[in-house]
């Protein structure tokens, strides 16, 4: 399919707001146009055109560049259109293939972690992972997550929960895994995904057969699990 064409001053100046997006402050000129790999000269006509627009605003009118009204609504407003869910679901199909292991998504439910979204893998599970399944606190990778992050809320449904030790080691490793705990045979890794507020808003949970699934913190599925994680963590504003 032929590429569409598009406009190259915008796309020229866009890097100026790509730079100031990844790097999250206000920036000095010459800083932001080096990382938008031109001369200072060339980006501020740029800047004065976005600064019109509300997308750039300037400290003092003399001080460093950083995003604009405009930029921040529309952020906004770009959280609000997203669903989590939706946006999670082609990466745990990704996942699947990459990782060959079923992969769920669970968010807080009434009842606890449910299960929402499953991606089966190549491995068959001998455990129930369908849409609407309700993890255990205690006893599952995702439950431990959300009893770590979601606490009052796990404590408000008076179900047994981990130990605070077992909470602790969740919260600094950032994610937390089960091996043969509800069912023996099987294990299990699931990595948090935060919004803007940094609520913990879903679990990205692999599950597989524990002699062929490596529950290492920086074995090659950990760190696939947490890489997409952190992906779905950035578009949601976490």
């Amino acid at each position: 399919m032929k590429e569409a064409r598009g406009i190259q001053s915008i796309e020229v100046g866009g890097q100026l707001l790509l730079a100031l997006a990844h790097h999250g402050r206000p920036m000095a000129l010459k800083d932001l146009a080096r990382e938008a790999g031109m001369t200072p000269a060339k980006a501020h006509p740029y800047l004065v055109s976005f600064i019109k627009l509300g997308l750039v605003e300037q400290d003092g009118g003399s001080g460093p560049y950083g995003l604009g009204p405009l930029a921040l609504q529309l952020g906004l407003i770009s959280l609000q259109q997203y669903d989590p869910v939706r946006l999670a679901t082609p990466v745990i199909e990704e996942l699947a293939v990459q990782l060959g292991h079923t992969v769920a998504i669970a968010v807080w439910g009434t009842h606890g972690p449910t299960i929402v979204r499953v991606a089966e893998g190549p491995t068959p599970v001998h455990i129930s992972m369908r849409h609407g399944t309700v993890m255990s606190l205690a006893g599952t990778a995702s439950g431990r997550l959300f009893a770590t992050w979601r606490t009052e809320e796990a404590r408000a449904l008076g179900a047994p929960l981990p130990d605070a030790t077992l909470l602790a080691a969740v919260r600094q490793d950032g994610l937390a895994t089960s091996r043969d705990g509800v069912v023996a045979g099987v294990s299990a890794a699931a990595a948090p995904v935060f919004d803007a507020s940094g609520r913990l808003v879903m679990a990205l949970t692999a599950i597989g057969p524990s002699a062929s699934f490596d529950t290492t913190l920086d074995g090659s599925l950990i760190g696939a699990l947490r890489a997409a994680a952190t992906l779905l963590s950035r578009r949601m504003g976490g």
